[in-house]
């Protein structure tokens, strides 16, 4: 595997645990009616977002093993 790939891999399993973290924390929030644990909860899901999407990209750019 090239290390863009890896680096891809990383960057998207990351990005699902602080997407998992964020909904965790906006949900914990909602129920105690901390609107700004909230807003930090869905900041918290965005990026994980763009660092999935991130990793994607950095997953396709990286150049296919020759066989």
């Amino acid at each position: 595997m090239s290390d863009m790939n890896d680096k891809g891999a990383k960057n998207r399993v990351d990005g699902a645990v602080t997407e998992g973290k964020g909904r965790v924390r906006s949900a914990a929030a909602e129920l105690t009616g901390d609107m700004s644990q909230q807003m930090k909860g869905k900041g918290e899901q965005l990026k994980g977002k763009a660092q999935q999407a991130l990793g994607k990209v950095e997953q396709k750019l990286a150049p296919k093993p020759k066989r």
